[in-house]
């Protein structure tokens, strides 16, 4: 079966002459601006292995980056999509009801470590709308205009959200920006001022964060807080907890909502269901969890989770779209979270991020590009730099290392502000066999990029 092939590159060239040629139809149909650099077409996927078109077998650590916490094609899901399409498509939740959307709110309710005895949940689409529905909500419960947010935050291409995300690449030309959305700053621990010890720097965070109120928006007018418990295109940086528990501590001396920003990080890929459980255990709860990607293994959905206080202060008329808790997305999710549960993903998740971990500090002291290792479970980012003392970002390095183990079959992406981070995001159904295969290829990687020339690609990766 596919799922159990390791990578493998037949073609002479990547992209194979067939992939090439649907690649150069997308550069006349596409617009130039939804850029890939990559050189798959994809054919067929199963588990963490995707086949193009000229027969290649390419090992996948982006998964749709970070939907396929449960692999491509899941069989189980794949029956449950087809027997939901064999009784409806869609039915608009405002017109009519269809068990799948309640059983999976009801679902949500029960396992969401947000705040409250009491839950309720509702459905979007995608991650940025779950974070602009959340915006929205915080609003409503606390009649204050204002959010703020942090430097290297990713919450979205809408206009809110594009003001919510720090990089402003992002939104390049699409100005003017709403107002009250304000910026402080995220805990970096690794590129904290030079000497200043970690405890010391989690203080520094904090009263930067306290220095908002002051510069930005006095608190009273702050309607929630919003952050990523490990940022994601920041370049996969975890927060430490206990800047979390003051955050925490801050929201509730001011009436300010916490909301996570889960949208990358749910669904078992930092080892618990959701990040904000590894709060929980801690002693601290988000008001309000914004989560999509994994929650359906493909099938668009996105989900907003408070304590039934928070949804109920919402009017008639603000919240719910065509599409949000579409029937087959709904059947997707429920079938998607059973078996997350069944076969305990998040322990699996665990279980591959120290294996991961491992082989990148060994290469921290083999290699001195590397300047930081960092992650959460199963969500890992690999920073590289040019210098170990100067941390100066190793951007372009890391662009042709992708490019690198593309040809060779392993597909990773960058993040980061600079782009100098590699995110490993593979389904958490990928096997050993290829887990070890995939760090082979990243290695040999590194050596030939940085002109290690002891072996060839193919030796190292044999």
């Amino acid at each position: 079966m596919l799922r159990d092939e390791l990578p493998k590159i037949i073609t002479k060239t990547v992209p194979g002459p067939q992939a090439a040629a649907v690649i150069k139809r997308r550069d006349e149909a596409v617009p130039s601006a939804i850029h890939c650099g990559y050189p798959v077409v994809m054919k067929r996927a199963e588990g963490a292995i995707i086949e193009d078109v000229d027969g290649n077998h390419f090992l996948d650590w982006i998964g749709g980056v970070g939907v396929l916490n449960i692999g491509h094609c899941h069989p189980e899901v794949v029956a449950a999509v087809k027997e939901q399409a064999g009784k409806y498509f869609h039915g608009m939740f405002n017109v009519v009801t269809h068990e799948g959307y309640v059983k999976l709110a009801e679902k949500l309710n029960s396992i969401a470590p947000v705040r409250g005895e009491k839950k309720r949940s509702y459905f979007t689409n995608s991650g940025a709308e779950a974070d602009e529905n959340a915006v929205k909500i915080a609003k409503a419960f606390t009649k204050r205009p204002n959010i703020i947010v942090f430097s290297g935050a990713f919450h979205g291409r809408t206009l809110l959200t594009m003001s919510m995300t720090a990089k402003k690449a992002y939104a390049k030309g699409m100005g003017p920006f709403p107002d009250g959305v304000y910026r402080a700053e995220f805990p970096y621990l690794y590129r904290r001022s030079e000497g200043m010890p970690q405890e010391k720097a989690i203080e520094y965070y904090i009263s930067k964060f306290e220095e908002t109120f002051e510069n930005c928006s006095p608190a009273e007018y702050v309607a929630a807080v919003v952050v990523e418990p490990l940022q994601g295109e920041g370049g996969f940086i975890p927060a430490p907890i206990e800047w979390v528990k003051a955050i925490r501590e801050i929201c509730d001396k001011h009436g300010i909502l916490l909301i996570a920003d889960e949208v990358q990080s749910g669904f078992c890929r930092t080892g618990r269901m959701f990040a904000t459980d590894y709060w929980k255990e801690a002693g601290v709860q988000p008001d309000i969890i914004a989560t999509a990607k994994s929650i359906a293994a493909g099938v668009p959905l996105s989900a907003i989770i408070a304590r039934e206080e928070i949804m109920e202060s919402v009017q008639g008329g603000v919240i719910g779209g065509t599409f949000g808790g579409n029937a087959l997305a709904c059947a997707a999710s429920l079938k998607t979270i059973e078996i997350m549960e069944r076969d305990n993903l998040a322990a699996r998740s665990c279980e591959i991020g120290k294996k991961v971990m491992a082989r990148y500090h060994e290469w921290m002291d083999k290699y001195d590009v590397i300047g930081d290792v960092r992650g959460l479970g199963g969500m890992v980012g690999i920073e590289f730099v040019k210098d170990r003392e100067t941390k100066e970002p190793a951007s372009e390095l890391v662009g042709k290392l992708v490019q690198e183990m593309a040809q060779h079959g392993l597909l990773c992406e960058n993040a980061g502000i600079h782009g100098n981070v590699i995110r490993f995001l593979a389904p958490l159904v990928i096997s050993d066999a290829q887990l070890e295969a995939g760090l082979k290829i990243f290695e040999a990687a590194i050596r030939k990029c940085i002109h290690y020339e002891e072996k060839t690609v193919n030796d190292i990766s044999a």
